[in-house]
């Protein structure tokens, strides 16, 4: 089997395993993970005590979860090592919390002596580097995810335009909001709603998060009925369920129609001055 044929087939299986979450394992869905095995640690270095002071600051209480985004850099180069996390943008604190633990703790299970890592989660992100990684655009670590159901082919074109609309639109609010995440749906059929979400690191700026977005985007496999593409700054998924927490996302409402045109009241003729007996009087009403 060649390497794009396994990676396809990772991608596909990671998509389906997903949905098999249990109970107890509902907080941290994993997905996938990267760690290139060219630049290493060794046991009881400084880079592995910058590691866990690291990880020990994403993973504490005192954390801002709430925002669903924070970053921590301990050491100096060449042992500097710099971690961030993302959680979707639906979640509760609490799960968002749940899910970063999970991920620390994972980490030494699945990269055990790498220096660059990012592991994926359905809930949250975990990645850090002994590279500069906060406020920077990266598009590594692409990531493939699909329905295996296709789109029936008499709706195909009607269904690939909607998650285009659907998707940039969410891309656009995203990029202009202070979390750099949006959810979004439309109706597809009388019975079928379309259900899409985007988001990027808060770090980003307007431009980068905007420029990221468009490029997952551009990168989802539109003829099946769900799919979603992750790279290291950003992510992109649509479904035809409701993947995410409707009742935590502010929905934009659409816009108020313009006021009706106010008709000027009719000229009167203006009233009769009145006289009084002995002195005229002039008064308008």
């Amino acid at each position: 089997m060649s390497s794009r044929a396994s990676f396809i087939f990772l991608c596909f299986f990671s998509f389906l395993t997903c949905f098999k979450v249990s109970a107890q394992n509902q907080d941290h869905t994993y997905l996938y993970h990267i760690c290139p095995n060219t630049t290493t640690y060794s046991g009881n270095s400084t880079y592995l005590t910058n590691l866990r002071t690291v990880l020990a600051s994403l993973s504490s209480r005192n954390s801002p979860y709430s925002t669903g985004f924070q970053n921590a850099t301990a050491g100096k180069a060449p042992d500097r090592v710099t971690g961030l996390f993302l959680c979707r943008g639906d979640l509760s604190p609490e799960v968002c919390r749940r899910c970063v633990t999970f991920a620390v703790n994972d980490t030494f299970n699945r990269c055990p002596k790498e220096r660059v890592v990012v592991v994926y989660y359905d809930e949250c992100m975990l990645r850090y580097s002994n590279e500069s990684i906060l406020s920077t655009l990266s598009t590594g670590g692409g990531m493939y995810m699909w329905n295996n159901q296709n789109v029936t082919s008499n709706q195909l074109d009607q269904f690939k335009d909607l998650v285009a609309s659907t998707m940039n639109q969410a891309a656009t609010e995203a990029a202009n909001s202070p979390r750099k995440f949006s959810a979004r749906t439309a109706n597809f059929t009388r019975l079928r709603s379309l259900y899409g979400l985007v988001q990027c690191t808060p770090d980003l700026t307007r431009q980068d998060c905007l420029s990221c977005l468009q490029q997952s985007i551009n990168q989802l496999p539109t003829d099946k009925i769900g799919g979603r593409f992750i790279m290291h700054s950003c992510n992109s998924r649509y479904e035809l369920y409701a993947f995410y927490n409707e009742s935590a996302i502010t929905i934009p409402s659409p816009p108020p129609p313009p006021p009706r045109p106010v008709s000027a009241p009719p000229v009167s003729a203006p009233p009769r001055p009145a006289m009084l007996i002995g002195k005229v009087s002039f008064f308008f009403v």
